[in-house]
């Protein structure tokens, strides 16, 4: 099985990566940018085959390594 993790800052959260993206963005001409937020993908293959025990084992990984539970969120797609 494949599993996909969004990991993203949560709301309220600065971004500074995000901020000097749309600076950056500013500076080349792209005026219709608003905000950004940016954030990681991490793919996994899992040698797993039953998908909610999959999920449950990626979500540990998350908890425990893949994402900063404090200030950041994530979501998790199981292929």
């Amino acid at each position: 099985m494949k599993a996909r993790v969004h990991v993203m800052l949560k709301d309220g959260v600065l971004d500074p990566q995000g901020e000097a993206v749309k600076s950056a963005l500013g500076h080349m001409g792209f005026e219709g940018v608003g905000a950004v937020r940016q954030g990681k993908v991490i793919e996994l293959d899992l040698a797993a085959t039953d998908k909610a025990a999959a999920e449950a084992e990626v979500k540990a990984m998350c908890e425990k390594l893949l994402a900063n539970t404090v200030i950041e969120k994530y979501t998790v797609e199981i292929a």
